[in-house]
């Protein structure tokens, strides 16, 4: 391999290893890919909400990105604390954009943390008439 080559291959794993260093200090990431292509769903918007008593407090709201990842979804400066928490992945206007129907306009999907110092990450599989999701690493 060419030095240059070689330049170039070490600044882009050391881009990448600096861009999962900083997204590992987040305790919750989430992605989602389209069932139906087989290809990451960028432009669905996420919120996260912490139950509080009877009702849910929003936390935090982000968009996934081209690889359909939000990587950072808790809030910076937060302790993420034991509890019940709520992803809402906003599906109805992912769908809508590009034409299709959906039968799930939008997904909750609840969770509890019971160790704070873990990470968390949430991945969504989805279709317009199905989905699946799963603790993830």
């Amino acid at each position: 391999m060419k030095r240059s080559a070689m330049t170039l291959l070490a600044l882009l794993l050391g881009a990448t290893s600096s861009l999962a260093l900083a997204a590992a200090g987040n305790p919750l990431s989430v992605h989602v890919l389209n069932l139906e292509n087989g290809l990451p769903s960028p432009g669905v918007k996420v919120e996260l909400e912490q139950k509080a008593g009877d009702s849910w407090r929003m936390l935090s709201s982000a968009t996934t990105d081209e690889q359909g990842r939000i990587s950072a979804l808790y809030p910076d400066g937060k302790t993420l604390e034991a509890g019940a928490y709520r992803v809402v992945f906003k599906t109805g206007e992912y769908f809508k954009q590009a034409s299709r129907e959906t039968f799930f306009p939008e997904i909750p999907v609840i969770f509890e943390i019971k160790d704070s110092a873990q990470h968390y990450h949430i991945p969504l599989l989805l279709s317009p008439y199905g989905f699946s999701t799963y603790r993830g690493s």
